[in-house]
């Protein structure tokens, strides 16, 4: 029987990660993996693929816009088959990248589908055969997969979730997304910057709720001005098949029955967390509807038993949020001075257009906790290289404590959002005030410089708005 200090069920981004820094502290690792390469579905459906086609889709867009910048440009065509080969080649060369990775850090990769056999040991099914491994330490990074409504069944053709809207042969006509999270205003973006007309069917009132209140509204004049129709408070109640694609009937805000038909429908309601058939049941970890519970250093109930990602209880089910868990988890392993995970200092990214991203609390969740609130907002229509990019929608959101400056959360909706949100991770994640981000330099013309001007607005200090 093998022996390891550290077995690693996954090797998704948490996995992957988590055995890398494992064997840079000494841990011997091995990582099971049920698919025949590495990544999981950050990099082969989630996280990568999509935002290939984005950006696509944003060079697709600047070709459109060619005369507001000089140029002009005829007959560009979208090759699709094209573009599915270098996503697919991206995809290829980053799954070869992480088996590169673990080879320079010697950590085993073993392929089958993992379990936990009992106390120190797990087992490996590949092929009918089944072979156990006897290990110090256990870790569960087994990631989710789409969720689906009740009665909607997924077929693949018709009826998709992330997964298929992929690989489909042709951009469709037309699209109906059942959800407004970073799935589906994503591939809105996508898909309507191809042409395609689409409507986004949401059941809550807004649109990706999880944002500061004031990023939705926002998005939404973007997106309608694109021409995406949006359905709050939809309340989807069946989704059928006929012969020119599907048809979806909902409840709108008003209570009146509606039906739209599309000749796709992308199911995006969320994701359920993948920890069936792994061996939980044969631990004390607690299970809450499939996610597992765990302290802030990702420790389950069963002793030497740990859990990252997209399966733990109560945290975000992002990718770089499974990467810092398993540091976390490892670093508790191997002895090291890590710190629990915060909720409040993991970054949200959205990469529609305009793209968000945000970290901290929202105006409304400081006002909830009693905090002494107060904002300051500076709209990238102020900001030069917004204008030299062409991109003047959105702004820059900063909620505060008023009397101290604490910076409590900071919310962009605009270009690069996703990229220039960095400051404010760093600024939160070290405790930064108002006083402190104020005698920042930003390098100008940047978008980024956006951020100084939206802290300073906090005191009514901005000075290009």
């Amino acid at each position: 029987m093998a022996k390891y200090d550290l077995v690693i069920i996954g090797s998704g981004p948490g996995g992957y990660v988590a055995a890398i820094r494992a064997s840079q502290w000494g841990l011997k690792t091995a990582v099971v993996e049920k698919d025949p390469f590495l990544g999981g579905t950050c990099l082969h459906i989630g996280c990568i693929p999509t935002k290939v086609f984005l950006h696509h889709a944003d060079i697709y867009d600047y070709f459109q816009r060619a005369e507001e910048f000089g140029f002009e440009v005829k007959d560009v065509k979208i090759n699709w088959p094209a573009m599915l080969a270098r996503k697919e080649r991206i995809v290829k060369k980053h799954a070869l990248g992480i088996a590169a990775l673990f080879k320079k850090n010697k950590v085993d990769s073993i392929t089958g589908w993992g379990r936990i056999a009992g106390p120190g040991r797990v087992s490996v099914e590949k092929d009918g055969k089944t072979t156990e491994i006897e290990t110090n330490f256990t870790m569960l990074a087994s990631g989710s997969d789409a969720r689906t409504l009740p009665g909607v069944e997924i077929d693949g053709q018709t009826i998709l979730t992330n997964r298929e809207i992929l690989a489909l042969p042709s951009i469709p006509k037309s699209l109906v997304i059942v959800g407004a999270g970073a799935v589906g205003v994503e591939f809105a973006s996508i898909f309507r910057t191809f042409g395609t007309d689409v409507t986004i069917l949401e059941a809550l009132p807004r649109i990706v709720p999880l944002e500061d209140e004031e990023i939705s509204p926002e998005l939404a004049k973007a997106f309608q001005k694109k021409g995406i129709r949006i359905e709050t408070e939809a309340k989807v109640s069946a989704v059928k098949k006929d012969a020119q694609g599907a048809t979806v009937a909902f409840t709108d805000k008003a209570g009146k029955s509606q039906s739209i038909a599309a000749e796709k429908v992308l199911i995006a309601v969320g994701r359920r967390p993948l920890t069936e058939n792994i061996g939980i049941e044969k631990t004390k970890a607690k299970l809450e509807r499939g996610f597992v519970h765990t302290n802030g250093y990702l420790e389950t109930d069963e002793p030497r038993l740990y859990a990252i990602g997209d399966i733990i209880a109560g945290l975000p089910q992002l990718a770089h949020a499974a990467s810092m868990e398993g540091i976390i988890a490892v670093g508790r392993m191997a002895g090291k001075d890590v710190q629990p995970f915060d909720r409040k200092r993991c970054p949200n990214a959205t990469y529609c257009e305009p793209q968000i991203g945000s970290i901290g609390l929202t105006e409304k969740q400081a006002r909830e906790a009693g905090h002494d609130v107060k904002t300051g907002k500076f709209p990238f229509l102020a900001n030069s290289k917004a204008t030299i990019l062409g991109m003047h929608e959105g702004f820059i959101k900063v909620v505060a404590e008023a009397k101290y400056g604490e910076i409590l959360g900071v919310h962009a909706i605009g270009p690069l959002a996703t990229e220039i949100i960095s400051e404010a991770v760093a600024a939160l994640s070290l405790e930064a005030t108002l006083d402190d981000m104020a005698g920042v330099i930003h390098a100008h013309p940047t978008v980024w410089e956006a951020m100084g001007d939206a802290f300073n607005a906090v005191r009514g200090l901005a000075i290009n708005y």
